[in-house]
C-alpha cells in the first residue's frame, strides 16, 4: 500500500437510520457534530433519512419514508391526472 494516502481521521462512526431507529456502527471520515452513545461507548453519529433496514429493494416492503411531506404534495399536485386515469 501506498503511504499518506489515507485520511487521517479514519474512525468508527455510528449511522442511525432516523425512520426505523436502528442504528450500525462503521469504518468513516464523514465529519459530524452529534454524538451517541452505545453499549457505554460514545461515536461520532450520522443521521439518515433510509438505509437498508427501511428501503423497499432490501426488505421486500412497500413503505413509503416521508420526512419532509413531499409524498402528500406530490398527490396533491397530481390528483386530477391519477383520478383522470382511473376512469
Amino acid at each position: 500500500m501506498k503511504k499518506e494516502i489515507h485520511p487521517d481521521n479514519y474512525r468508527l462512526v455510528a449511522f442511525k437510520d432516523m425512520s426505523n431507529e436502528e442504528t450500525f456502527i462503521s469504518r468513516s471520515t464523514v465529519n459530524t457534530k452529534d454524538t451517541i452513545e452505545i453499549d457505554g461507548v460514545e461515536y461520532p453519529l450520522v443521521k439518515l433519512e433510509i438505509s437498508n433496514t427501511s428501503h423497499p429493494f432490501y426488505t421486500g416492503k412497500m413503505k413509503l419514508v416521508d420526512t419532509a411531506g413531499r409524498v402528500d404534495k406530490f398527490r396533491s399536485r397530481y390528483q386530477k391526472h391519477m383520478d383522470s386515469k382511473k376512469k
